[in-house]
């Protein structure tokens, strides 16, 4: 049985560009609006044949702040992936906006069109930490944004944390974790700040400007693992929790490696067996729809070991964590040159055996990017020489 598909909707617009964000966003660019709808229904249209056995279980309008579009284009393009797609009725639709993007008109709108789950980037309860990264609203929004959806019926309700913020204390991060818990959202994300080059925060780093410290960053991120588990909140992956049953059913597609399609600039796609994406670029993208000039950035045929690396990298960010035999049942590789760093992780309380699947712990959450790293190269170092074993039997 083919595994069900998701299907992401890139939409660039924003307000303005927040001092930390590397995603493709463009601030404003509203006269490109309806001509950037038009393009990625005619998209739609020529994609959707490939994936006309598929069934979507999925739908997710990420940005940018696809908000900023208006209710009226958003469902107009939901209404056109239902048109051109099998989609459930029991689909996982969601829309992502900032607190001050949205009215209870626009949220009683989208609600009424099909979207069933509002992702809102809160960030902080700190209307300072928010100012100092160029977050283009305050805490006071985000109540009232927060009371809007309930008032529109959206039951399922995810907001997005920052933790490392400049000026952000300890103090103010458990402020701000006591208060998203207190708004009631179904489910939690809270990422640690990444300085990324090209960004203004980026410059303003490398002009001197001083951030909190890793070992903060570590202390944050244990406190909000350990308070989160006591509010009822379960950790499924190493930044999201959500309450039973309200987990991101379209993230976890990623994490799990199942199929999506991406439309919009930047946008990326695992479907057939291949990897592609699109250039991250408004006009160019919707350019190559209306002319049928080129429009992938990147596009390439993932094999089977590659799949094999994957299931490690993207599985041990979640808390299923990795199984020995599912490993080799899925990609014929030794799990044993595995089990000894393994083992060596588990001494040192990063790694847990549970019911026969290793589980990476808060700890190891932590480190996460190095055990991975590590585990790669010891399953590298054990392919290579199965590889020689094999093209000497096939010269033999």
């Amino acid at each position: 049985m083919a595994e069900k598909l998701g299907v992401y909707i890139h939409i660039p617009f924003c307000k303005s560009k927040c001092a930390y964000c590397d995603f493709y966003s463009l601030a404003d660019h509203g006269e490109w609006r309806a001509r950037y709808v038009q393009a990625l229904q005619a998209h739609m249209d020529e994609t959707a044949p490939q994936a006309r056995n598929e069934q979507v279980d999925t739908v997710y309008f990420g940005g940018g702040t696809p908000t900023l579009l208006g209710a009226k284009a958003l469902c107009q393009l939901l209404a056109h992936v239902k048109k051109r797609f099998q989609v459930s009725r029991e689909a996982e639709v969601t829309v992502e906006a900032n607190p001050d993007s949205v009215d209870l008109k626009t949220l009683k709108r989208l609600r009424r069109g099909g979207f069933n789950r509002l992702s809102l980037g809160m960030q902080s309860a700190r209307d300072e930490e928010l100012a100092a990264v160029g977050r283009p609203h305050d805490f006071a929004q985000v109540r009232q944004a927060v009371e809007w959806a309930r008032r529109a019926k959206f039951r399922n309700l995810s907001l997005d944390l920052i933790y490392g913020l400049p000026g952000q204390t300890m103090e103010s991060w458990r402020e701000t974790l006591e208060a998203a818990v207190e708004l009631g959202p179904e489910h939690i994300s809270g990422y640690g700040l990444k300085v990324e080059e090209g960004t203004a925060l980026g410059e303003r780093v490398a002009a001197g400007e001083v951030l909190p410290d890793e070992d903060f960053q570590a202390d944050a991120y244990l406190y909000m693992v350990e308070f989160l588990e006591g509010k009822g909140y379960e950790q499924y992956e190493i930044s999201n929790f959500s309450k039973p049953g309200f987990q991101s059913r379209h993230n976890l597609k990623y994490w799990l490696m199942k199929p999506y399609l991406g439309f919009g600039p930047g946008a990326h796609s695992d479907f057939g067996n291949r990897r592609f994406s699109f250039v991250r670029d408004l006009e160019g993208y919707i350019r190559g729809v209306e002319e049928g000039t080129r429009l992938l950035d990147e596009d390439q045929i993932v094999p089977h070991s590659e799949r094999a690396s994957e299931y490690l990298m993207l599985r041990l960010r979640t808390t299923l964590g990795i199984e020995e035999w599912e490993y080799r049942r899925e990609y014929y590789m030794d799990f044993e040159a595995l089990t000894p760093l393994l083992i060596q992780y588990e001494r040192q309380g990063w790694i847990r055996r549970q019911e026969g699947r290793w589980r990476l712990t808060p700890e190891g959450f932590l480190r996460s990017n190095q055990l991975i790293g590590q585990l790669l190269e010891r399953q590298e170092r054990a392919t290579l020489p199965a590889t020689l074993r094999y093209l000497r039997r096939t010269q033999e």
